[in-house]
């Protein structure tokens, strides 16, 4: 039978007494009361949220954002109790947010950004559900931050600045209340003063501070070098996209020649111009990027964004090469000569053969990310030799362009690492003019009724030149290589024709019309992309091969996201030269281009830096831009001529190098000296705009540091004080105690203490000791 004596002493035992006494109360010794705080953290979980919906374009915010207010509300009305079924509940459904991560993972584990941020979303919600304490507000602040974190490495544009800038802003009052909440200051005394029932905060003092971090940032942003290769192989990747069981990368699909209603498996159902004949340009898609280029077409794109590339340096994203040109236009001879290469099993990494070229090669990679629908074609640096690509397979055809299973669609992230070969003018100068017979073969064709007549033209205008060599110029150099003759045509193209002022004023040619002879012997110009095909069948007749190659100018780019903005206007045409041994270079003969396009001869170390100061320069006027331009050359080429004078004394003798170590020597005296003048200088400075107070805490914070007993950077104020008593004698501990109670008391309280009067016991003290501040 059941014992009531027993039970009762059961309740007389200091465990049962204990349990009996806390049933239905909070474990929770301290608990967070604060308002403003427990606000200031959802805002700043919010504006993680958002960051990330923008930058990674998902919509959590739709339903995280009301259940983390729910949460935020309910951990407050709750904040003292001890919750054990929504902790219950919180763990299964964290159970189940992990195991939903582990899926998404396995569906694309090669770039787990926004399933990691999505994971953490879910956390967040849950955990807000459960907030009692400062600590869990902490949590929150922390994912917060991570968010925004993975937002700033997932964003493409700066619609995530506004955000960033607005979390800065309230993150600098948050970290305010949290520090005062370490700090063990409460809210008393309401009822007396009604005035003080809300923490005041010095506004001057947080926007000065949120300016300053700013421009910091910025700075350091900007000088920041971008280092020619990643230290990680784990490069960003669509997810997986299934390709078509029949691909044999022989045909090109690309929507703007594929009219409505025809399948696109095949690049046969083209608008307009068709086989030379006269058509109007595609407003959205470039018509060059198919197996057949109609230049009879007129007309202009409207500007539109088409992707962003994140390179390691400047460059023409290629997309593919024509070899045969059929006299209004150029074609792909071997369209059915492509060679498929599949995915290695266990990543999503594609080796390309590159060829045997003898000539040095840099590395560089380059992410793709697609805001446009464009053509099976995939854009890439020159002589990409690894591609990280969603589908199992793409096929790469005789030009060197790859092809992929499907259309580039909307979202599509892919990467190329590329081994882009220098251009070393003096080593292409002194190429071989034996070219191997394939070459020769596919890239010196020349419709047999202009050849003659072209190549005329070609002789006579690097004829001109040798004349005006001798009679203006007698030591220059002759054209006696392909380089240089590549060189001089594509000069003279631009010099001396002219783009039409009208896109719609050029005449369509006729049926027995010819591009090239029209271009060089009636119209004196011609459309962006006659120029590159002239120099590429001029340099034909006169026996260089040539070929022309269609793909994108490097675009706008973007200081603050580090990236390139490509719009379809961007996309054109250029002529690539072949050099035996050394391959393909391309020359630009475009009036208004660049001769050479970008590639990897500029140093990219610091490109954010030029291209930020290339933008702030355009704002300026061209006197203050030359002026600036001058000043900071001068100082760099000085700056330059010191260091090479230095290095110098290095390499002669025994005699230099003591020179070299003297020199080093004296300059890091002198530096030393020229610090230590400089910190104490500036000190002395701030301590004077300092108030009283504030001036005196620092004062005995610098003092007891040369004693040996400096401040770490975590502990608070308060805590400093106890851990003094251990370190110094009664009387010295009693007046740090008292001076650090008075600075907290008026930092965070409101309260203005007799600082005159620590002043004078602080002063009597350093007397007493015989130590001078």
């Amino acid at each position: 039978m059941f014992n009531l004596s027993k039970m009762n002493r059961f309740w007389r035992l200091p465990v049962g007494n204990n349990w009996q006494q806390n049933k239905g109360k909070s474990p929770v010794k301290e608990v967070e009361d604060s308002i403003p705080l427990r606000l200031l953290v959802l805002v700043l979980v919010t504006l993680g949220i958002v960051a990330t919906d923008i930058a990674g374009e998902t919509q959590f915010s739709l339903w995280t954002i009301p259940l983390t207010m729910v949460g935020t509300w309910w951990s407050y009305y709750c904040r003292g109790r001890s919750n054990i079924p929504v902790q219950f509940c919180i763990a299964i459904g964290m159970l189940l947010a992990l195991g939903a991560f582990f899926g998404r993972f396995a569906g694309n584990w090669n770039d787990t950004r926004l399933s990691l941020a999505e994971l953490l979303i879910q956390l967040q919600v849950l955990h807000s559900f459960d907030t009692p304490r400062r600590k869990d507000l902490g949590y929150s602040i922390v994912i917060g931050l991570i968010l925004v974190g993975v937002a700033a490495t997932l964003s493409q544009t700066m619609a995530f600045a506004p955000v960033l800038l607005l979390f800065l802003a309230v993150a600098l009052p948050t970290l305010t209340l949290d520090y005062r909440s370490r700090l063990g200051l409460k809210q008393s005394n309401a009822e007396k003063s009604p005035k003080k029932n809300y923490p005041s905060f010095n506004f001057k003092f947080l926007i000065l501070n949120f300016l300053l971090i700013v421009a910091l940032g910025l700075g350091i942003f900007a000088i920041l070098p971008r280092f020619p290769g990643y230290q990680l192989r784990s490069f960003p990747v669509s997810a997986p996209i299934k390709a078509p069981e029949n691909f044999t990368g022989r045909s090109i699909i690309n929507p703007g020649y594929v009219r409505e209603g025809k399948g696109n498996s095949n690049d046969s159902g083209r608008e307009s111009g068709n086989a030379g004949e006269p058509g109007k340009i595609d407003d959205n898609f470039y018509y060059g990027f198919n197996s057949e280029m109609n230049q009879n077409l007129r007309g202009e794109m409207k500007p539109k964004v088409v992707m962003r590339v994140r390179s390691q340096a400047e460059g023409f994203w290629r997309v593919l090469a024509f070899d045969n040109y059929t006299g209004k236009g150029w074609k792909i001879s071997r369209q059915d000569q492509v060679t498929t290469l599949r995915q290695s099993p266990w990543s999503y990494r594609i080796s390309i053969d590159s060829p045997p070229f003898i000539n040095m090669t840099k590395e560089v990679v380059q992410t793709y990310n697609l805001v446009s629908e464009l053509p099976n074609l995939i854009p890439a640096m020159s002589y990409p030799k690894d591609l990280y690509f969603p589908t199992p397979m793409i096929a790469v055809d005789q030009e060197n362009g790859l092809r992929a299973p499907v259309e580039l669609s909307v979202g599509l992230t892919y990467t190329v690492v590329s081994d882009v070969p220098y251009r070393d003018r003096s080593l292409l100068g002194k190429a071989s003019t034996k070219y191997p017979a394939n070459i020769k073969k596919y890239y010196l064709q020349v419709p047999p009724e202009i050849a003659d007549k072209v190549r005329k033209r070609t002789e006579e205008i690097l004829a001109s030149y040798d004349q005006q060599r001798v009679s203006r110029s007698p030591g220059t150099k002759n054209l006696n290589s392909a380089y240089e003759k590549a060189l001089y045509l594509a000069q003279y193209l631009k010099q001396n024709y002219a783009l039409p002022t009208n896109p719609l004023e050029l005449p369509y040619l006729g049926e027995k019309d010819d591009l090239v002879a029209t271009f060089l012997f009636k119209n004196k110009g011609g459309y962006p992309d006659h120029f590159s095909t002239v120099l590429t069948v001029m340099l034909r007749s006169i026996g260089i091969p040539a070929r022309l190659v269609a793909g994108f100018a490097p675009g706008e780019f973007n200081p603050f996201t580090g990236m390139y903005v490509v719009r379809n206007t961007d996309a054109y045409a250029m002529t690539e030269v072949y050099f035996p041994k050394y391959g393909w270079f391309s020359f630009d003969p475009i009036p208004g281009h660049p001769l050479i396009p970008p590639s990897i001869e500029e140093e990219q170390t610091f490109s954010v830096l030029r291209q930020l100061w290339n933008w702030v320069a355009g704002w300026l006027p061209s006197p203050i831009t030359a002026i600036l331009n001058t000043v900071f050359g001068t100082i760099f080429k000085l700056l330059f001529q010191g260091i090479v004078w230095f290095l110098a004394l290095f390499t002669k003798g025994w005699l230099g190098v003591l020179t070299g170590l003297i020199v080093v020597t004296i300059a890091a005296f002198f530096g030393w000296l020229s610090w230590g003048q400089w910190r104490r200088w500036l000190n002395i400075r701030c301590l004077n705009k300092l108030p009283p107070m504030e001036r005196l805490y620092q004062q005995m914070l610098q003092w007891t540091a040369n004693k040996g007993l400096g401040k770490h950077p975590s502990q608070t104020p308060l805590e400093y004080a106890q851990v003094s008593y251990q370190y110094h004698s009664l009387e010295i501990a009693e007046v740090i105690d008292e001076i650090c109670r008075a600075y907290v008391s008026w930092r965070y309280g409101d309260y203005n203490p007799n600082w005159r009067q620590l002043q004078q016991k602080w002063q009597k003290l350093k007397k007493d000791s015989s130590v001078d501040l």
